[in-house]
């Protein structure tokens, strides 16, 4: 009699001429031929504009207005003078609007995610009354659109008299927190839920409260789905417009880069080499958080998406 073994970490092939699982399914279907040339068509289309952009704001205002980006490589003709203007200049001064997007995105990053892992912890591990009736409550939340809860909430704001005052960017982040927090409660719920109940309860045999387990088997555990929701988000504060310019008041000093840049698509509709400029500008701090938490980034994705 002889028994077969495979090797730890491992998981052993389905039996022969028994049916395909459904992840073998998915993998088999992402892996074909079709799929391939899909995600090639696919990143081809996200690309060819970028590059064109990123070309654009390398190249003189006269070729900008006079040629199309793709006659660059016929005619190469470079010149930084484009980010020195859109950096340095007086009329334009996004360097300015670079540290008050820094200033913006960075409280209203941290805040939704300190008080979602608190929330959802005390869901999915804490009995109080009401707990279920609450937790859909707020999913629902998630239904509301943002420009509906705009007035009620600015109107607050308004009464306090705090919007559009000098050095003001309390209410962008409260207001950015107040939008993330259902889905961010959402999410590290469901990734919480996934935790075997056998963990929480050796640690709770051996006299381990509720801080405890928190900060000492939870955040551990929770740093991919934390930092996949702090990607999303961070993009999310970066790229805003809408929220920055209703709770900002339209001061400047409290403005980000996307409030200058949209003033500069309307202010300088003809300076299309300015705007390439001010464009990749803005992409350098989302491409630095996006490409340092990848690996966090894809691990949060697929977290509680297989068992065992």
């Amino acid at each position: 009699m002889s028994t077969e073994t495979t090797a730890p970490g491992t998981t052993a092939p389905p039996a022969e001429g028994g049916a395909p699982t459904a992840a073998a399914e998915a993998k088999q279907r992402l892996t074909s031929p079709w799929a391939s040339l899909a995600a090639v068509i696919i990143a081809t289309l996200w690309t060819v504009p970028t590059a064109g952009l990123l070309i654009s704001s390398f190249r003189p205002p006269e070729d900008v207005r006079d040629s199309g980006w793709w006659t660059f490589f016929t005619d190469p003709n470079v010149t930084l003078d484009n980010y020195d203007a859109v950096l340095n200049d007086e009329n334009t001064d996004l360097a300015t609007f670079f540290v008050n997007s820094i200033v913006i995105t960075l409280p209203a990053v941290l805040i939704p995610i300190t008080l979602a892992t608190l929330a959802a912890y005390a869901f999915a591990w804490m009995k109080f009354p009401g707990r279920d009736t609450l937790f859909v409550a707020i999913f629902a939340m998630q239904i509301v659109p943002i420009q509906v809860t705009m007035i009620p909430l600015l109107q607050l704001f308004v009464d306090a008299d705090v919007v559009g005052k000098f050095g003001a960017f309390w209410p962008i982040w409260i207001a950015h927190s107040a939008f993330a927090l259902p889905l961010a409660i959402y999410l590290l719920h469901n990734f919480m839920k996934e935790v075997p109940n056998e963990l929480i309860e050796a640690a709770r045999v051996d006299g381990a409260g509720h801080v405890k387990i928190f900060t000492k088997i939870m955040l551990p555990l929770m740093t991919p789905a934390i930092a996949a929701f702090g990607i999303f988000q961070f993009l999310w504060v970066w790229n805003d417009l809408l929220v920055a310019l209703v709770f900002g008041g339209g001061n400047l000093s409290v403005s980000p880069l996307t409030v200058r840049l949209a003033e500069l698509s309307g202010t300088r509709d003809q300076d299309w080499h300015l705007l390439s400029a001010g464009a990749f500008v803005s992409l350098i701090i989302p491409l630095i958080v996006f490409l340092s938490l990848q690996r966090y980034f894809v691990r949060g994705l697929l977290a509680g998406s297989v068992k065992g």
